[in-house]
């Protein structure tokens, strides 16, 4: 799994953005049963002043001392939701995308053990759960956001999986992994027919 995702992410060339943002970095963490792959997602706190009750990947602000992006994407990861940086094989980088808050983000793809152990920190988080890569493939999603960047119009799905509805700037992380990793051909630069 891990060469295959390598595989399709070294012909992928994610966008870089050129903005002096300050940065953070996530990690899209994918579960390595072959079969049935899922996706780690996190619920942020109610109590956060940004983003409070939110679905994001687990993932924040790169700190001063922090060798690279990636380095951020697992040690935020590791703070949020337990998991430990050597469980985690990094397949390679997605496209940029910038918060509504003006960070700009770099989301990291990695395979994780199935069964690897994970514990939400409420300090940040209220709940961490698993959503099937199928699930996302068939496209059944909830409603379609219009959201506005650099003068574009992006039309952003929004899912709903167990109570909980993944839109905004996941959605948008969620998509470009789909297709890149997955071929899902899911076009957010066109409204849906």
């Amino acid at each position: 799994m891990l060469n295959h995702f390598k595989r399709r992410l070294d012909r992928y060339v994610p966008k870089l953005l050129t903005l002096d943002y300050p940065e953070a970095g996530v990690l899209v963490p994918v579960t390595d049963n072959a079969s049935n792959p899922e996706l780690i997602l996190t619920q942020r706190a109610a109590h956060l002043k940004t983003h409070r009750g939110q679905v994001a990947f687990p993932g924040g602000k790169r700190d001063l001392t922090d060798s690279s992006l990636e380095y951020t994407a697992l040690r935020e990861t590791h703070e949020e939701i337990g998991l430990l940086p050597s469980y985690v094989q990094v397949a390679g980088p997605l496209s940029q995308v910038v918060s509504r808050h003006r960070i700009l983000v770099t989301p990291f793809v990695g395979i994780v053990p199935e069964h690897a152990p994970l514990e939400p920190n409420f300090g940040e988080i209220d709940s961490i759960f698993r959503t099937p890569v199928s699930f996302f493939m068939e496209d059944r999603r909830f409603r379609t956001d219009e959201i506005s960047f650099q003068g574009e119009t992006l039309y952003v799905p929004c899912y709903e999986w167990e109570g909980y509805h993944i839109w905004g700037l996941s959605a948008v992380i969620l998509v470009d992994f789909l297709n890149a990793v997955y071929d899902a051909g899911i076009d957010i630069l066109e409204p849906q027919k």
